[in-house]
């Protein structure tokens, strides 16, 4: 198995500059332990609330080492047929129909039953190699030459029993195929894992990862990512609005308003030629930062307040 050098992970700040140059701004703390990752060959568990970056993570250093990024979105129910491997049956049912048509050549000459079953059985087992294998997610990335990003979305969603099918690849980078054998990684590949915290997850699991929480940002670092991803957003405003939003969060709501609803936020400021953020401007765009009406009124009882917060 090759193991790649990962030359734009070669440092904590290479990995900040990086990220900053593609516009998703991060901690030293994300940066350190996706060097370590990168380092220790080791998966990174990334949990937080949903909306802070988690899956972004992932997407952007695919982008910076300029490598395919497979994706695994979890589910209740995933199972290896979607995640692994399958069998392709229908080329597997053409091939079949080819040897019932040559079945007389095949078995010309062959003295006694023995030694026909042996010419079947050899025949057969051309019907489980890799010809007729049809990878999965975690698969295709274990045979990228130059290796890969894999992002395990949401792995909480998955049941405890898919947890257990990871266990090898996590630690190993390799799948045990009943039919063929062991397939290992060509290259070892870059694994995150997202975790919305909606469940527990198992020990095994977690003892094969290197653990990150990236909670909701800072003002300070929220205003940078805005300015990153918004820059023609005036100063001003941008510190108003996230000071609000961060007010915001305080609140008893049913949804917090995420970074990439902040972001839209802006966006949506910036088309209305907002220059101050205003009660009247702030009423008619609650809705971009909120997804449920109870939070809306909630908020909206609340403007006073959370506008002299911002301020």
């Amino acid at each position: 198995m090759h193991i790649p050098e990962f030359s734009e992970l070669a440092s904590v700040d290479a990995i900040e500059a990086g990220f900053d140059r593609l516009g998703y701004i991060c901690s030293e703390k994300i940066a350190t332990a996706v060097f370590l990752a990168a380092r220790l060959g080791k998966p990174i568990l990334v949990e937080g609330p949903p909306g802070v970056g988690k899956t972004e993570l992932a997407k952007t250093a695919a982008t910076l080492l300029a490598l395919p990024l497979v994706r695994l979105q979890c589910y209740e129910g995933l199972d290896e047929a979607k995640a692994l491997y399958e069998w392709k049956y229908g080329k597997q049912l053409l091939y079949t129909q080819v040897l019932k048509e040559q079945l007389g050549d095949l078995l010309q000459g062959a003295r006694g039953l023995a030694e026909s079953v042996a010419r079947l059985h050899d025949f057969g087992d051309i019907f489980y190699s890799e010809d007729f294998l049809e990878p999965r997610p975690l698969l295709t990335a274990m045979r990228q030459e130059r290796g890969a990003v894999l992002l395990i979305d949401e792995i909480d969603k998955a049941d405890h029993e898919f947890e257990s099918l990871l266990l090898e690849t996590l630690s190993d980078y390799q799948v045990s195929i009943p039919e063929i054998g062991t397939i290992r990684a060509r290259s070892r590949p870059l694994v995150f894992l997202t975790s919305n915290n909606t469940r527990e997850l198992s020990d095994a699991l977690k003892r094969r990862c290197l653990h990150l929480y990236i909670p909701f940002p800072s003002r300070v670092l929220e205003e940078r990512i805005v300015q990153s991803r918004v820059p023609e957003v005036a100063t001003a405003l941008r510190q108003q609005l996230v000071a609000f939003v961060h007010s915001l969060r305080d609140l008893d709501l049913r949804k917090t308003p995420a970074i990439s609803e902040t972001i839209d936020w802006a966006r949506s400021l910036v088309l209305l030629h907002v220059d101050e953020l205003g009660e009247n401007t702030a009423r008619s765009t609650l809705n971009i930062l909120l997804k449920f009406e109870q939070d809306i009124e909630t908020a909206e009882a609340s403007l006073p307040e959370l506008l002299r917060a911002g301020a």
